[in-house]
C-alpha cells in the first residue's frame, strides 16, 4: 500500500510592533476527514480522494498540519537607542487527520494495516507541530537577544530581518523532515506491521 504523501502547509504571519503584556501562546487543534473502503487498495483510494488539499500544490495528502506563526514586539526607546523590550511569539497548529468509517466491516488484515498507517500519519503530523514549537521558541529568544539600534525604525528592520531568517530556517527544517519521512516510508511501515503481527501472535 502506498498512500498519498504526508506533508505540512504553513501560513506564516510576520510580527507586529505594539505593546503587549501577554505571555507566549502555543495552541494546537484537530479536525478529521472520513474515509471508507474495506481493503488496503480502497483505503489508499479514499485517502487520495478525501485527504486535505495543500493550497501550494493542489495535491491531496493523508494528513496535514497548518501552521500560523505570529506575535508582537514591544520596543523601548531611551532617546539614545532603541531596544526590544519584549517579544511574544504566538503559534497555532491545526492537524487534519483521517478517520475510518468501515472498521467494523473490514477483515483483520485491513484493520491491522489501517491501525499501523493511521498511527504513522498522526505521529508524522504531531512531529510537524513539534518542529514548529521549537522554532517558535527560537524566534522569541532570537528577537529578545537582538542588539539595540540608534532608533526604533532601525530596530524594527532588525526584527523583520531576524524574523524572516528564522521563518526560512523553520520552513527548510519542515521540508527536510518530509523528505526523510518519504524515503523511509515503506521501510517504516514494514517494520511496524511486523511488530504488530508479532504482538498479536504473542497475545499483546
Amino acid at each position: 500500500m502506498r498512500p498519498v504523501r504526508l506533508a505540512f502547509s504553513a501560513l506564516i504571519l510576520c510580527l507586529s510592533a505594539h505593546p503587549t503584556d501577554a505571555e507566549p501562546v502555543i495552541k494546537k487543534s484537530y479536525s478529521y476527514f472520513t474515509v471508507g473502503g474495506h481493503t488496503a487498495a480502497e483505503l489508499e483510494a479514499e485517502l487520495a480522494e478525501h485527504g486535505p488539499q495543500i493550497s501550494d500544490t493542489g495535491v491531496r495528502h493523508s494528513g496535514a498540519t497548518k501552521i500560523k506563526l505570529g506575535g508582537s514586539v514591544t520596543y523601548q526607546d531611551t532617546g539614545s537607542e532603541c531596544r526590544v523590550k519584549d517579544a511574544v511569539v504566538k503559534l497555532e497548529t491545526h492537524l487534519t487527520l483521517p478517520r475510518w468509517t468501515n472498521r467494523s466491516r473490514a477483515d483483520r488484515k485491513t484493520v491491522l494495516i489501517w491501525d499501523t498507517l493511521s498511527s504513522d500519519i498522526k505521529r508524522h503530523e504531531e512531529r510537524h507541530a513539534e518542529i514548529a514549537r521549537q522554532w517558535a521558541r527560537k524566534l522569541e529568544k532570537a528577537l529578545e537577544a537582538l542588539r539595540p539600534q540608534p532608533d526604533c525604525q532601525k530596530m524594527a528592520a532588525q526584527v523583520d530581518a531576524k524574523t524572516k531568517t528564522i521563518i526560512d530556517k523553520h520552513a527548510a527544517d519542515q521540508q527536510r523532515f518530509d523528505r526523510v519521512e518519504a524515503v523511509s516510508f515503506e521501510r517504516r511501515m514494514s517494520r511496524m506491521l511486523r511488530y504488530k503481527v508479532e504482538q498479536q501472535h504473542n497475545g499483546g
